[in-house]
């Protein structure tokens, strides 16, 4: 993309490549636990608030973490990034309430500023290609070109 780093723009790929795909490998698992046993991270304060049973409650979660990806490696990136970026907030208060993961949710916060990264390099991504389509006109007398 024409006035957009190179570097950038590798990074851009690499965090949404990663952010999009990440979230449906791991939602995908809430339905099948070959990477986790995810139940075991679930809020003992959460199971007396959620109306399901932990098994139903994973499977929602999945679900949402599935549409997030697809989201963020849609045209909608930033969009999906801030979805991820909050989801993993909420994921990482979650099992600071367990009393047993703060490596964990460390790590998802974390994450969660690589989301908020994504959107932010989205924001400048999208401003770039949308200059780039505008029209440029000659100002009278000058050989300056300025934005129409």
């Amino acid at each position: 993309m024409k006035g957009f780093d190179k570097h950038l723009n590798g990074a851009w790929w690499a965090l949404k490549i990663g952010l999009g795909v990440g979230p449906i490998i791991t939602g995908l698992d809430k339905y099948f636990d070959k990477l986790a046993d995810w139940g075991m991270y679930l809020s003992p304060l959460a199971t007396k608030v959620v109306p399901v049973s932990t098994s139903t409650f994973m499977h929602g979660v999945g679900a949402i973490e599935i549409v997030a990806g697809i989201i963020v490696l849609s045209r909608w990136t930033k969009i999906g990034s801030f979805i991820v970026m909050l989801w993993l907030l909420g994921i990482a208060a979650n099992l600071l309430t367990t009393g047993m993961f703060a490596d964990l949710a460390m790590r998802d916060v974390e994450i969660a500023i690589g989301a908020f990264a994504l959107s932010q390099l989205s924001t400048v991504r999208d401003r770039l290609a949308a200059e780039s389509r505008e029209p440029r006109t000659e100002v009278a007398g000058s050989a300056e070109f300025k934005q129409a």
